[in-house]
């Protein structure tokens, strides 16, 4: 079976498209339409995952799921059916917007991540993030390889979509359940921070090599260039930050309303840009740079509310929900076999590359086995490297498919199994002097 969304659903007619006076919808009336259905149901959708002690992120997706072929398929409705000839198709719209959502969450998960906190955190969160990378990377490529999946580019490209780590639900759950502050929570929170900077650097590297051997033979002299590509923009790209500061500070006093958020979306852009256009690397990852770099200017509090408001209100939702318009479950076909060892694969070789490696690092073996499953949930990150994938050909729909399931398998598992290894009854016994941010505040003389 297809994916149900590349075009309309046969048995409505372009004609069909009308509003209750009978005239067709207009093509700018169908995207506003489509957008107000999008952003409603996202956020509703999130509302209702917290309520059930789930990330709102589970919500968004699996709200997307439902809208998309594997349901309802709201774009094969009459009201969302081409109207005009030559229209664009309102699924290219959408993907138009998510991209733009990628790139500004890529931005934002830049901004919030802590330079100094990671150099402090010690080599434990640093080697449970390494074998929290190496040994999915190594089992997603070999069991696409064992399902009859070339290794080039398929299966090395799942076992990227597995390194993802998800920051912003690990984090989320740690602080429900009270454990954010102990060692075991501040480990696992500095190796998600570290994962996603592995993941993305591990992305960049194969986009880039993909894109070369796609393009012709991969010899020695087109490795040398990918890497000198790759090497010069960071270098160059970095060098540029230290202009950032000098920037910002002329769009605060520039006489416009909002100068300073637009002048980060153009930095965020233009980083993106070039990471793609010279670089040969993931737009995602100059955006993810930018937001590295603008977040250790003094700006960052002004600008962290600005961009999070206008990411997280329209662009993230409509991310969420393109995933869930992109991915058919009946697609999967004779392929859930597949989906389902991915989903095994993806939890217990996070589990153990992070476990085992913090027990070498010196963690009790309780301790392990906490840090691996906090490093299990994926979130938006293995989304965005899923997405990425598809739209450059590196993987089928059938692949994102199951991506997608990984996805929703993971985030949905992992806040019940961190309750279930930070029972209650031991929660006073967790001690919180070893942190991250230091010992806990102490009172006061008065």
């Amino acid at each position: 079976m297809g994916a149900g969304i590349q075009s309309p659903a046969p048995t409505f007619a372009p004609h069909s498209a009308r509003n209750n006076g009978g005239k067709p919808l207009s093509h700018s009336l169908q995207v506003l339409l489509l957008l107000t259905l999008i952003i409603a149901a996202a956020k509703i959708a999130g509302a209702l995952a917290a309520r059930i002690h789930q990330p709102a992120v589970f919500g968004e997706i699996l709200v997307g799921v439902l809208l998309g072929p594997t349901a309802l398929n709201v774009l094969g409705w009459p009201m969302f059916v081409a109207s005009q000839p030559g229209s664009l198709p309102l699924l290219a719209v959408v993907r138009d917007l998510a991209q733009l959502g990628v790139l500004l969450l890529m931005f934002v998960a830049g901004l919030e991540t802590d330079l100094e906190q990671m150099r402090h955190v010690g080599k434990v969160a640093f080697w449970s993030a390494f074998g929290g990378v190496v040994l999915p990377f190594f089992g997603g490529a070999a069991l696409a390889v064992s399902f009859g999946l070339p290794l080039l580019w398929q299966g090395i490209f799942i076992g990227t979509i597995l390194t993802a780590t998800s920051v912003s639900i690990s984090a989320q759950t740690l602080m429900e359940l009270g454990v954010l502050r102990s060692r075991e929570g501040s480990t696992i929170l500095a190796a998600a921070v570290i994962d996603d900077v592995m993941g993305i650097v591990v992305l960049s590297m194969v986009v880039a090599l993909a894109k070369a051997s796609l393009s012709g033979a991969v010899d020695a002299s087109a490795l040398a260039i990918v890497v000198v590509r790759l090497v010069a923009y960071f270098a160059v790209a970095i060098y540029a930050g230290r202009w950032l500061p000098q920037v910002l500070r002329w769009a605060a006093d520039l006489p416009a309303s909002q100068a300073m958020l637009a002048a980060v979306l153009v930095i965020a852009f233009v980083y993106g840009w070039a990471a793609e256009y010279f670089g040969g690397v993931a737009a995602i990852t100059g955006t993810y740079l930018a937001g590295v770099l603008v977040g250790q200017t003094r700006f960052k509090g002004e600008i962290d509310s600005g961009v999070h408001a206008l990411t997280y209100a329209m662009f993230v939702p409509v991310f969420f929900i393109s995933i869930g318009l992109q991915a058919d479950a009946r697609a999967l076909g004779e392929q859930v076999p597949f989906a389902t060892s991915l989903i095994l694969v993806a939890i217990v070789a996070k589990a153990m590359g992070s476990g085992v490696s913090a027990r070498l690092c010196g963690f009790d073996t309780r301790e392990s086995v906490r840090v691996g499953i906090g490093m299990i949930s994926r979130g938006e990150v293995g989304l965005i490297v899923a997405g990425y994938g598809l739209a450059e050909g590196l993987i089928g729909r059938e692949v994102f498919s199951a991506s997608v399931l990984v996805v929703l398998a993971t985030t949905m598992a992992t806040p019940p199994l961190l309750r279930l290894v930070f029972p209650p009854h031991e929660m006073e016994h967790i001690a919180i002097e070893e942190t991250i941010a230091g010992p806990p505040p102490q009172p006061q003389p008065e």
